[in-house]
């Protein structure tokens, strides 16, 4: 992608783009929540959750491919997990909104583990293998955000993460890192899955400030 321009965001977001989780979906609870209030409550939001392929690099590849039109001071990210990963390198990218929902801070090291064959869990029947290339590609997207972060640090009108201290498979205290500067509303009864999004969804869309 080209050399970001952070433009000020002084108006309402009108493009909402969702990226879930690794072995996630669409079809993801978070996902499916923020989606129907979308249509509820903004219909003329532009909405996209894309099924994300499992290379790093082909998921960033169509993502970038579908948000080239949209406007970059009126686009705003949702990221769960890895998503949330990914929704901090868009962001450093496009100079856009972003909203963490326990982001993966060092997915590279955590998913080195994972290399095989697996299942979503929306659907169980569908399969799909994750290669050892995969963490390279990771690790160089990590490179890639901590350089950008270095130029364009945090502010809470950019960044917003909601993270669960109860998370049982990422550390509150990396996620925390991984999204200082921005606004960080810490969980203390939740977990990986934040299976209580729907008392926190009001927050995230007051940060997201949807037209």
């Amino acid at each position: 992608m080209d050399t970001p321009v952070f433009e000020p965001l002084t108006e309402p977001v009108t493009h909402l783009l969702y990226l879930h989780g690794f072995r996630s979906s669409p079809l993801s609870q978070k996902a499916q929540l923020v989606a129907e209030r979308v249509a509820r409550e903004h219909p003329g939001v532009t909405w996209w959750c894309p099924p994300l392929p499992p290379s790093p690099r082909e998921a960033m590849g169509l993502v970038s491919a579908g948000v080239a039109g949209w406007p970059r001071a009126r686009m705003a990210v949702v990221g769960s997990s890895l998503g949330g990963f990914y929704a901090r390198w868009l962001a450093l990218h496009t100079g856009c909104r972003a909203a963490l929902l326990n982001p993966a801070p060092r997915p590279a090291d955590s998913l080195a583990a994972h290399i095989g064959e697996h299942s979503t869990w929306q659907k169980p029947d569908e399969h799909f293998f994750f290669e050892a290339r995969f963490v390279d590609e990771l690790r160089a997207q990590e490179t890639d955000i901590t350089r950008l972060a270095l130029q364009h640090p945090a502010t809470p009108e950019r960044l917003f993460a909601l993270i669960a201290q109860g998370d049982e498979l990422l550390d509150w205290r990396e996620m925390q890192a991984f999204a200082a500067g921005g606004q960080i509303r810490l969980l203390e009864h939740s977990d990986h899955a934040i299976s209580d999004f729907d008392r926190h969804i009001d927050a995230l869309f007051a940060f997201l400030r949807l037209a």
